[in-house]
């Protein structure tokens, strides 16, 4: 596991790349922990037209897959890159096991949380408060998951989020009061519960 501060997305998104193309069936997973400055990222699947008026936030398009979404600091982004062949992962089940870390934090915060048909994340009363986009490549996982939890989110107003008009966008501290280190720490130890992890070493 990293914690890797805040970083720029391009090149965190150009390092998952090299990772992924350069590791071998001995390679060890990684989760990577990061913030972002603020931008917007259009997915594989993402129409511009969902970017509605973006003004001095980047625009980029990347390789993961979904919609257009927005990243900036006070948002959790957990990079889980796991070869899931190894594993025996489908990428469903990859989705369902980020999702449920997600759920279980939210749950020990006192919130509850579910999924939706049809539109991969995590929803509390109704709200978006965390998305997920991944590609698969060579058999394993890169991108992953975006957790807001005490950020602006006048952004979002700027998109569809995940190419959904209405869709409404929420954040922990919205519900209870929680420092994102704090939660950062919480998520890994679920995420590396969810995905059968025993040996776990923290680096920077």
């Amino acid at each position: 596991m990293r914690r890797l501060g805040q970083v720029e997305y391009e090149p965190a998104w150009h390092a998952m790349q090299q990772f992924t193309d350069t590791r071998t069936d001995q390679t060890a997973d990684e989760l990577w922990l990061v913030e972002h400055p603020p931008i917007f990222t259009l997915g594989q699947a993402g129409k511009t037209e969902h970017v509605l008026a973006p003004g001095r936030i980047p625009v980029l398009k990347v390789d993961r897959g979904g919609q257009v979404t927005y990243h900036g600091p006070g948002q959790i982004v957990a990079y889980p890159l796991v070869d899931i062949r190894r594993k025996h992962l489908s990428v469903r089940d990859l989705v369902c096991c980020i999702e449920e870390a997600v759920i279980r934090v939210l749950d020990l915060h006192g919130i509850h949380a579910d999924r939706r048909a049809g539109a991969p994340g995590v929803y509390v009363q109704g709200a978006k408060i965390a998305s997920l986009g991944l590609r698969v490549r060579r058999g394993c996982a890169f991108h992953g998951l975006a957790f807001n939890i005490d950020m602006d989110l006048e952004p979002f107003r700027r998109i569809n989020p995940c190419g959904f008009p209405d869709l409404e966008i929420t954040q922990l501290v919205s519900f209870k009061a929680a420092k994102l280190r704090d939660v950062e720490a919480l998520l890994a130890e679920e995420l590396a519960r969810q995905l059968g992890y025993t040996a776990i070493e923290w680096r920077t």
